[in-house]
């Protein structure tokens, strides 16, 4: 619209209207928009790697001084600084950039050092005026030498500024830290890698510029992504090095754990590169709604500072967590693919680029600036020798120089006078007008001498930079290096050749746990575990390791079995809720497995005793308590409820030991506190219901108390410590002795015994005794093993000193400790010592206790 007069001398509006051709007006446009987010936003250059706005944040906190040995500033700060200046683009698109730069999961080397809350995986950043930032040290070396004409600058986007148009760029950022961006078009996804991997690479390719991709992928096998994980086939890895294009699968780092004491679970510790664990529990949780995955109990996010990511999915029991993993693996992010496309600016075009080109438009760049550099400082220093020898010169003579001064009536006088005089230049001339007089002495002499002569060092060596190509490289190579030395870290991506087709397509039958033979083990630290196998035990073992075995029963996987405490309670659990342990690793030992009190309520001061398969053996049960009772139990009374009580126990009496009979030739035997064995069968003790309190087993001496009671059998030993009762429990070593079972004579139940071990002076009681099947082992109360004497010891004999207190003693033949007192057990001997049932039988039999 316009306004014109007409004839009458008032105003009119006139319209005048442009026809355009919207067709041409749409291209135009959107030619310029396209152009304008290729090269000004989206795509990093590939020099430095980086798009324009990270790189203005840098130069914006470099001019501002923000660097790490200062302290932080608002992100806010930064944010105006950089969009008032050089990026009107709107402070959102600047701070996410900033924040992205600080996180340790999105950049393998991060380039700024946040302070607060910049986010996670799964969840942004708090808000600009709430975070402070600071340069990191990596980025001090993208911008170092800005200020020695190292790059070209050109006007900000008003023409009042200048920025750099690209940074100095000590390390190779588009590979050390990747890209990602969107353009029109077009778009770039380049994954990060390590640090010192790629130096390595450069280094080789400055020496060996003909190198080909094998050489070069010698030192850069693949992707080190900042999360970690396993990277799954290197076949699509070597198509994006080859031609800039390519996708390879990343898998989290997991593990099988015991999580809880009757549940294991899959535990990860790493996931793929920008997945959250936020993520993986969503995606589990849609699975296990739409009953796609059975199996999963629960899923809980503990990641923290301290421990790093750490996702535990449990298990429910019967599922193998195997198989439930590899499903996993199918259906959520825990195994995603990452595609590569290798796009960037190189001399202001957009390119798709393999591994050597990406390298070489780098070093290209580096050894630019390295030669400007060079240039930069050789300028200044034949600048300052310029001076310095005008100083000389006039120092030789300053007298006179004095009175040229002190005789002209200006300073333009005086500079010309002393031209003339001194045959110097202008800029010599004004520089010793410019002197003061203190620097007129004997020592300024000898210090500007040192200076020229470190000046023209200096410029032969900057000149031999410049004069000599093969110098320039090996410079910018050993720069590389002192990078590569100060901030490298080593890998955390593990690279796995195989095509990574592991995630199964298993049926939910699958999953289950088929039910199997097993084995239940207790150990003297109150540990329970399992072992799943369809062969025997180990009949023999290595020097154990770990605290001992002193029960094994079988079971199968779901099967059920029972704990005998020293309450004299039986409790049933089923097998699959213990955790398993390898077959191999516990042949006397136990290492693993579920403390007791963690699988059981048990009441104050309860403990395992033994273990019971209920009912499984055709002569029940037989216990032992500390006042000398013992009692065997039927055992169609062992299987009919969950918790129940086998005997009855006096006041301050406890079960001391269980055996679960194979028959009732199974010999019986007490260890008292006084030094007593007394060894009977079974079969003299009378089978009783739950409500029984037992029969005499051993007769006590007065204060005495039985301390073992277990099965005994021909070829077994029988260990013996002896102490004083008035030293700290577990503190005393003792006197052990070790010898053969046939030694002791039996002697009819419910009489004292024989005599097993004699005391020396200071010692009334003992700390321990034990009969099993050799070879026998003991274990400290850390779990130490402790060696044993040999199996010499007399009946009534004194012990040895022992190296440290026993707190266990059982056989390092765990098919011994499933059998006992079985005759055919390893090591066992014939023993023609006479009938067993003869001696003093003196008590009833019968009578109840």
């Amino acid at each position: 619209m316009a306004s014109e007069q007409n004839g009458n001398g008032t105003d009119e509006e006139v319209e005048r209207i442009i026809d355009v051709d919207v067709t041409a007006e749409m291209e135009a446009s959107f030619l310029e928009y396209a152009y304008s987010v290729i090269y000004s936003r989206a795509l990093p250059d590939a020099r430095d790697g980086l798009k324009p706005v990270q790189r203005r944040i840098l130069y914006s906190m470099d001019q501002m001084g923000i660097r790490p040995d200062r302290g932080h500033v608002k992100c806010a700060r930064v944010v105006g600084q950089v969009m008032g200046v050089l990026h009107p683009h709107g402070d959102t698109a600047i701070y996410d950039a900033l924040v992205r730069t600080a996180q340790p999961w999105s950049m393998r080397l991060p380039l700024v050092d946040g302070h607060g809350n910049f986010g996670s995986l799964d969840a942004g950043p708090a808000a600009m005026r709430y975070t402070e930032c600071r340069m990191a040290e990596p980025a001090v070396a993208m911008t170092a030498g800005l200020d020695e004409d190292t790059v070209d600058f050109k006007p900000n986007y008003d023409g009042r500024e200048v920025e750099p148009s690209v940074l100095p760029a000590a390390f190779p950022n588009l590979l050390v830290n990747g890209a990602t961006g969107i353009a029109v078009g077009m778009a770039t996804n380049i994954a990060p890698h390590n640090l010192v991997e790629v130096v390595q690479a450069c280094r080789h390719l400055l020496k060996h510029p003909d190198a080909d991709l094998a050489a070069i992928t010698r030192f850069i096998p693949g992707p080190d992504l900042p999360t970690g994980g396993k990277i799954i086939g290197l076949d699509g890895i070597q198509d994006a090095y080859a031609t800039g294009r390519g996708s390879f699968k990343i898998r989290a780092t997991t593990r099988i754990e015991q999580v809880q004491p009757r549940r294991k679970g899959i535990v990860v510790t790493e996931l793929p590169y920008t997945i959250g664990p936020e993520k993986i529990i969503e995606q589990i949780k849609a699975l296990v709604q739409a009953k796609k995955v059975t199996g999963i109990a629960d899923v809980k996010d503990l990641t923290d500072l301290a421990q790093g990511t750490r996702l535990v999915i449990e298990v429910k029991n019967g599922i193998n967590p195997d198989a439930l993993l590899q499903q996993l693996l199918k259906l959520t992010k825990l195994e995603d693919s990452f595609s590569i496309n290798s796009v960037a600016l190189v001399e202001g075009q957009p390119r798709t680029m393999g591994l050597i080109e990406m390298l070489q438009v780098y070093l290209d760049h580096r050894l630019e600036v390295t030669e400007r550099r060079t240039r930069f400082r050789l300028g200044k220093a034949n600048a300052r020798l310029h001076l310095v020898e005008g100083l000389l010169l006039a120092i030789v003579d300053i007298d006179d120089v004095i009175a040229i001064v002190r005789t002209s009536d200006d300073a333009a006088e005086a500079r010309a006078r002393l031209i003339e005089a001194f045959d110097l230049t202008e800029t010599q001339a004004n520089h010793i007008l410019d002197m003061q007089l203190r620097q007129l002495t004997r020592l300024s002499s000898i210090r500007l001498e040192a200076e020229r002569d470190e000046l023209l060092n200096t410029i032969a060596e900057l000149n031999k930079i410049l004069d000599d190509e093969s110098v320039l490289r090996d410079l910018v190579a050993d720069e590389l290096a002192e990078v590569a030395k100060k901030f490298g870290t080593p890998r955390r991506t593990v690279l796995l050749e195989s095509s990574g087709v592991a995630a199964s397509t298993a049926a939910p039958a699958d999953l289950e746990i088929p039910d199997g033979p097993s084995w239940v083990l207790l150990s003297s630290a109150g540990l329970l575990a399992r072992v799943d196998t369809h062969e025997a035990l180990p009949s023999t073992g290595p020097r154990a390791s770990h605290d001992v075995v002193t029960a094994a029963i079988r079971s199968t996987t779901r099967g059920q079995f029972g704990v005998l405490t020293n309450q004299g309670r039986l409790l049933k659990m089923s097998t699959i809720d213990l955790p398993t342990v390898p077959l191999t690793a516990h042949a006397g030992s136990l290492k693993g497995g579920s403390r007791a009190k963690e699988l059981f309520a048990f009441n104050k001061d309860e403990r395992v005793v033994g273990l019971t398969s209920l009912g499984e053996s055709a002569a029940g049960l037989a216990l032992g308590t500390a006042q000398g009772v013992v009692k065997r139990v039927n055992p169609e009374f062992l299987a009919s409820k969950d918790d129940w009580d086998v005997i009855r126990l006096e006041p301050r009496d406890e079960v001391i030991g269980a055996v679960e009979l194979v028959d009732e030739s199974v010999e019986l035997a007490f260890i008292t506190s006084d030094a007593q064995l007394l060894h009977f069968p079974a079969e003299v003790v009378r089978p009783q219901g739950r409500s029984g309190g037992g029969v005499a087993g051993i007769r006590l001496a007065a204060g005495a108390s039985a301390i073992w009671f277990g099965p005994a059998g021909e070829g077994d030993v029988v260990v013996t410590v002896s102490g004083s009762s008035g030293a700290l429990a577990g503190t005393q070593a003792g006197q052990v002795k070790v010898a053969p079972f046939s030694e002791y004579p039996g002697k009819g139940r419910g009489t004292g015994g024989v005599r097993c071990h004699k005391f020396l002076k200071g010692e009334d009681v003992l700390l321990l005794g034990w009969v099993g099947a050799q070879p026998a082992v003991a274990a400290a109360a850390s779990g130490s093993p402790i060696d044993l004497p040999p199996a010499t010891g007399k009946r009534d004999g004194s012990g040895t000193p022992s190296p440290m207190p026993i707190a266990a003693v059982s056989t390092r033949s765990i098919a011994a400790v499933a059998h006992p007192g079985a005759s055919d057990a390893p090591g066992a001997e014939s023993d023609d010592g006479g009938d067993p049932h003869d001696g003093d039988a003196t008590a009833d039999q019968d009578t109840l206790l």
